[in-house]
């Protein structure tokens, strides 16, 4: 019996956030008592709406607060009435900044063929991990503007990167593919051919670092042709590590290659603090209140902070108790065609915990 007591920060967010953070937490629930696991959760309201009537993001006291929990677990930053980056800054890259989540982690994973676009591929096929640098690079915000608002503009965005950020991530990805014990293979994916500063210091590192790592295999591949690759060789991946923005691109299309955001879970990884677990598919509020959308991104998300607070096997059975739905009960994985409502699904899951 496992006597560790967890504290979970949850932070619903906007739209379909705090419809499918409710199934992941009722499965979470499941999944403690079955394994004995003890937790308590607190809601933060760092949402649009909180926004809209007190203009309120996340400060330094917030920041202050949630270094004290064991994780973070979140629904979705984003609303309509709210303009572009104002939350996506004062919330989710705050968070990751302040909290020095400087890996973010996305496992990309088929788990039934009949809801994969790409042709003649099976779950075999389809099953490598992608290690974002999440904490430098273009992200950073770094830049300026030249004769704003003239005909002689110029914006200038600096892609930020450290010997010390670039190898820590590095690094984390060596030992995740140690760990993973897979293929033992790391792809560095970056664009050397053309971004001779940035990605000169991305592959002088991974060179040294890999001497560390002999039982590591190691190649390279241009982002343009990794994009090509996830769709007409994705077996060829185990685990893939780059920076910031190509990062944040490729996951994208590597979660519709696994069946869809509805399926696609991600980690914000600071292997020394508080980590954050999310659906990487977005508020979607035209799908806000209607029991529609597919809560599993964020019931596999939750099964990642456990696998990552050490609760292994916990965080095991909910993939596996996910496996089992979507191979045996769902009609698709998009939104209002699963055949089930957000909060059935959610049922369905905890029903297959073993």
């Amino acid at each position: 019996m496992n006597q560790k007591e967890y504290k979970i920060a949850v932070i619903p967010g906007d739209g379909t956030g705090p419809e499918v953070v409710a199934e992941g937490l009722k499965v979470l629930k499941k999944a403690a008592e079955k394994y004995g696991l003890k937790y308590e959760t607190k809601i933060f309201d760092f949402s649009g709406e909180r926004y809209l009537k007190a203009a309120k993001l996340v400060d330094d006291a917030d920041i202050n607060e949630l270094k004290k929990y064991s994780a973070i677990y979140l629904g979705a930053v984003g609303h309509p009435e709210v303009k572009p980056g104002i939350l996506e800054a004062g919330v989710l890259l705050k968070l990751r900044f302040a909290l020095d989540q400087y890996i973010n982690l996305r496992p990309v994973k088929l788990y039934n063929s009949e809801f994969c676009p790409l042709k003649d591929k099976k779950p075999a096929d389809i099953d490598f991990v992608v290690v974002r640098e999440n904490s430098e690079g273009l992200y950073k915000g770094m830049g300026e503007f030249k004769d704003k608002g003239t005909k002689e503009e110029v914006a200038a965005q600096i892609s930020y990167n450290t010997r010390r950020g670039v190898e820590r991530c590095i690094r984390y990805a060596f030992e995740y593919t140690r760990k993973r014990n897979m293929r033992k293979k790391l792809t560095l994916c970056g664009k050397t051919n053309v971004l001779t500063y940035a990605w000169d210091l991305w592959q002088r590192t991974f060179n040294e670092v890999a001497k560390d790592y002999p039982d590591i295999a190691t190649d390279y591949a241009h982002v343009d042709a990794t994009t090509m690759w996830f769709v007409k060789n994705p077996e060829w991946f185990d685990v893939i590590v780059t920076d910031n923005m190509f990062g944040d691109i490729i996951t994208d299309l590597g979660a519709m290659i696994q069946g869809g955001m509805g399926i696609a879970a991600g980690g914000n990884i600071n292997p020394q603090g508080v980590s954050m677990f999310e659906p990487i598919g977005g508020s979607a509020p035209k799908y806000t209140g209607k029991n529609v959308i597919n809560p599993l991104a964020a019931i596999c998300a939750a099964g990642m902070m456990l696998e990552n607070l050490g609760e292994v096997k916990a965080g095991k059975a909910i993939e596996d108790a996910v496996i089992e739905v979507v191979q045996t009960k769902l009609k698709s994985l998009a939104a209002g065609k699963m055949g089930y409502s957000t909060t059935e699904v959610g049922d369905l899951v905890a029903a297959n915990l073993k």
